[in-house]
């Protein structure tokens, strides 16, 4: 019996030594890291902002042999300057409108109908045109945005830039309605381009020009020079234009109103040092480039977008400038 139990113990070693080891334990599935969120879709920046800043101070409007880039110091004054200066109003105070606020779009921005009134000097929509537009004068007098878009009175610019495009996008008498947005006139400027409008076309300003390039903004101050050419506005103009305007609007033929698109400057000997920088930043950019002469309005009277941060405007009073401190020059168009 011994040597039975002896064998069966040594058939089952046998048996175990020629079996297969156990496998090891199975790992566990690998940790998979969830989906990365989806990247914030970029929105619209408004003009009163350190990121509208950081966009406009980089981007080149319009080549730099472009008029509204043109260095107008050294031009020679016009022969009949000091009577147009007279008849316009040589007493009369410079002036400046906080009026021209914009939006700066992404490049996906959703592109919404546009009806337009006057179609045959426009240009056809849709347009980038976003929910938070702002509306000539707005923020000021404290209407709500919303209903500002809708209702109310007066030119009602709207101005959208596109940096990535680099396009630019002007309306005049804009109205936000349940089908999208309407006008009465547009107009899309190539930022990268010279090329005018067809001669006798307007733009969503009488002259046929942007705004935007006009615009005193605030990183244009705080650079300590305001680099380009302004826009300002006369209550009397002349049935005229010379280029970069392409468009008139008056029935006054007297030879000595401004034309549109004539060019001002402010005289080389006008002392600016008991302004504050702010100011100084823009009389130093009226030396430098002038202001061209873009719609009927006040007299004397340039556009400064409706930014709380640019200080010291209200020491341009009655007392500060005058008609007689500016001079026509020769202009570089025709």
């Amino acid at each position: 019996m011994k040597r039975v139990a002896f064998a069966a113990v040594l058939s089952i070693l046998a048996v175990s030594c020629d079996s297969p080891p156990e496998p090891p334990p199975a790992k566990p599935p690998a940790q998979v890291a969830p989906p990365a969120p989806p990247k914030p879709k970029a929105q619209p920046i408004l003009f009163n902002t350190p990121e509208a800043d950081a966009v406009v101070s980089k981007l080149q409007i319009f080549p730099k042999d472009n008029p509204w880039n043109e260095d107008i110091s050294e031009r020679p004054v016009a022969a009949d300057s000091a009577q147009m200066i007279a008849k316009i109003g040589k007493d009369l105070r410079f002036r400046w409108n906080l009026d021209m606020p914009y939006v700066i779009v992404p490049p996906d921005q959703p592109l919404v109908p546009l009806e337009i009134a006057y179609k045959d000097e426009s240009d056809a929509g849709p347009y980038p045109i976003p929910d938070n537009a702002p509306l000539e004068g707005w923020p000021l007098g404290g209407v709500p945005l919303d209903k500002l878009q809708r209702e109310g009175e007066g030119d009602r610019h709207v101005i959208v830039v596109d940096p990535a495009a680099m396009k630019l996008y002007e309306t005049f008498n804009t109205f936000r309605t349940a089908k999208g947005w309407k006008c009465e006139t547009s107009a899309i400027f190539d930022l990268r381009s010279n090329t005018l409008r067809p001669d006798t076309w307007t733009s969503a300003d009488a002259a046929g020009l942007p705004i935007f390039p006009a615009i005193v903004r605030y990183d244009d101050v705080e650079r300590g020079i305001v680099e380009h050419a302004m826009r300002v506005t006369f209550r009397k103009t002349r049935r005229a234009f010379v280029h970069p305007a392409t468009h008139y609007a008056s029935p006054h033929k007297d030879p000595l109103l401004p034309r549109m698109g004539e060019r001002f400057r402010l005289r080389k000997d006008f002392d600016i040092t008991r302004f504050p920088p702010h100011v100084q930043a823009i009389l130093k950019g009226l030396k430098k480039y002038g202001m061209f002469c873009a719609d009927n309005g006040i007299d004397w009277a340039i556009s400064v977008a409706p930014d709380a941060r640019i200080k010291g405007l209200e020491t341009l009073d009655h007392k500060a400038l005058k008609g007689s401190d500016f001079e026509v020059i020769v202009p570089s168009g025709r």
